[in-house]
C-alpha cells in the first residue's frame, strides 16, 4: 500500500485532506477551483512547503511540490492570487528527517507563516504536527499515512489518504465478510512489516478474520523458504508489506513457488518506476491503490492537474495529487477569509466538514477528526517491464473504506 512513512508494501524506498470553505465558520458543499480574480496589489500570503526534496523520499517529495504549484494555479484561476493577495511559497527541506523537519517549520513559524503544508513522510507529519499546535498555525499534511496524523491536533488536517484507508481496500478483494476468512501477511521482521501486520490484525482481525504473518530478516536474499511457508499456510488472501532492493526478488519466488496459483495476493501499486520490478508477476497481482495517472476516469479536476503537470514537463504520479489537494484546501481556507491568514481558528473551521470536488473525485473532510474522505482503487496490471500499464478494476466509494471516527487528541 502506498505509504512513504515505512508503513507501505512493495516499494523500493521504504515509505508511505482536502478542505476549504466558502464562509468563516459556515463548512459546506463547494467547489474548489474557484480563486479570486483580484489581482491588486496587497501584502502577500506566506504558505510554508515543508516536504521531502531530497533524501530517500524525494521521488515522492517531488511529486507532491509539482502537484501543489498545479493545485494552486487551478485554485486561484491562473492569478496565484486570493483575494488580490499573491501567494508566496517558501519551501524548506526535511530530507525525511523528522528533526529537520521540525527545524524547518519552526524557522518558518518565526517568520510570520500561519500556513504550513508538506509532510511525506509519517514521522514528520507527526513531529510537525505538535508544533503547529503550540503557535496555532495551520498545517496540512501531504502524502504521509499514519493513522495517528487524523486527529492528531484542530489544527492538523491531510491531503492524502491514510493506512487504514489502505487496509479496507485490501479487504475488499475478499468481500465484505471477512469473519472465518484467513489472512496472511508476508513482510520483512521490521518496523515497517510489522506496522502492516499490526494494520491488518485491527483492521481485519477485528472483523473476524484470522491473521497470521510469515516475517522475512531484512537482510534476507534467498526469499523461497518465506515464500513456500506463506504457500503453505493456505490464506483465503496473501497481504505482501515489502520494502527495499529484495522486491524483485520475492515476487520471483512467489511465482517459482506457484503461490498465485493457491491464494489471492494483495499489495499496493507505487510509483510508475516501480513496475518493473514485478515482473511476470505483475499481471497476477490484485494491487489495492491510492492514485495513479488517469485512475480517476479524466475527471475535470484531474485533466486540469494533468496537463498544469505536463506542461511544466513531468508526468503525473501516485502523489501529484497530495500536494494539488492541499493547494485546493489553503486557497479554499484562505478564500473564506478573504485573503488573510490571521486568524487560523477561522481557517480550521472552514475546512471542517467541506466537501469538493478533487482529482480523485468527491472528497470530503470529516469535521470530527479532519479524516479526508476519499475513494481507492482496485488495480491490476497489463504487461510487463517497462510496458507494464495499470488499469481500474474497480472505485471503492469513500464510505466503503472510510476510517473509524478518532477523537481528537488536542
Amino acid at each position: 500500500m502506498p505509504r512513504p512513512d515505512h508503513t507501505r508494501p512493495v516499494r523500493r524506498l521504504a515509505a508511505l485532506a482536502a478542505c476549504g470553505l466558502l464562509a468563516v465558520g459556515c463548512a459546506q458543499a463547494g467547489t474548489a477551483g474557484t480563486g479570486s480574480a483580484d489581482t491588486g496589489s496587497k501584502a502577500p500570503i506566506k504558505v510554508g512547503l515543508v516536504y521531502s526534496k531530497t533524501g530517500p523520499l524525494a521521488a515522492y517529495g517531488k511529486q507532491y511540490l509539482e502537484g501543489f504549484k498545479a493545485g494552486l494555479a487551478y485554485a486561484t484561476k491562473g492569478t496565484g492570487a486570493v483575494a488580490g493577495h499573491p501567494v508566496e511559497l517558501a519551501e524548506q527541506d526535511d530530507a525525511g528527517d523528522p528533526a529537520k523537519a521540525v527545524s524547518g517549520a519552526k524557522d518558518l513559524i518565526g517568520k510570520g507563516y500561519r500556513v504550513l503544508a508538506g509532510s511525506t513522510a509519517s514521522g514528520v507529519a507527526l513531529q510537525v504536527g505538535p508544533i503547529a499546535a503550540q503557535n496555532k498555525v495551520l498545517f496540512i499534511s501531504g502524502p504521509a499515512a499514519a493513522d495517528k496524523v487524523t486527529g492528531l491536533n484542530r489544527y492538523t488536517f491531510r491531503s492524502g489518504r491514510q493506512s487504514y484507508q489502505d487496509i479496507r481496500a485490501a479487504a475488499s478483494f475478499i468481500g465484505k465478510d471477512a469473519q472465518g476468512r484467513k489472512v496472511t501477511v508476508l513482510a520483512q521482521d521490521n518496523a515497517f512489516g510489522q506496522a502492516n501486520v499490526a494494520a491488518v490484525k485491527a483492521v481485519l482481525g477485528a472483523e473476524g478474520a484470522t491473521v497470521d504473518a510469515v516475517l522475512a530478516p531484512p537482510s534476507a536474499t534467498d526469499l523461497t523458504p518465506f515464500a513456500g511457508q506463506a504457500k503453505a499456510g493456505r490464506p483465503d488472501l496473501l497481504f505482501v508489506a515489502w520494502a527495499g532492493d529484495t522486491a524483485a526478488a520475492l515476487w520471483t519466488s512467489l511465482t517459482q513457488q506457484d503461490v498465485f496459483a493457491a491464494t489471492r495476493v494483495v499489495t499496493g501499486l507505487d510509483l510508475a518506476a516501480s513496475y518493473p520490478l514485478f515482473g511476470p508477476a505483475g499481471e497476477k497481482i490484485s494491487f489495492l491503490d491510492h492514485y495513479f495517472a488517469g485512475a480517476a476516469g479524466s475527471n475535470e479536476v484531474e485533466v486540469a492537474m494533468t496537463d498544469a503537470v505536463t506542461k511544466a514537463g513531468s508526468k503525473p504520479d501516485i502523489f501529484t495529487p497530495d500536494g494539488f489537494t492541499a493547494a485546493q484546501m489553503v486557497v479554499h481556507a484562505l478564500e473564506a477569509a478573504k485573503g488573510s491568514d490571521a486568524d487560523t481558528d477561522a481557517l480550521v473551521k472552514a475546512l471542517e466538514g467541506w466537501s469538493f470536488d478533487g482529482v480523485k473525485g468527491r472528497l470530503t473532510v470529516r469535521a470530527e477528526d479532519h479524516a479526508l474522505l476519499q475513494p481507492m482503487f482496485q488495480v491490476k496490471l497489463t504487461g510487463t517491464g517497462a510496458a507494464a500499464r495499470p488499469g481500474v478494476v474497480n472505485t471503492l466509494p469513500a464510505d466503503q473504506v472510510a476510517p473509524p471516527v478518532t477523537p481528537m487528541a488536542g
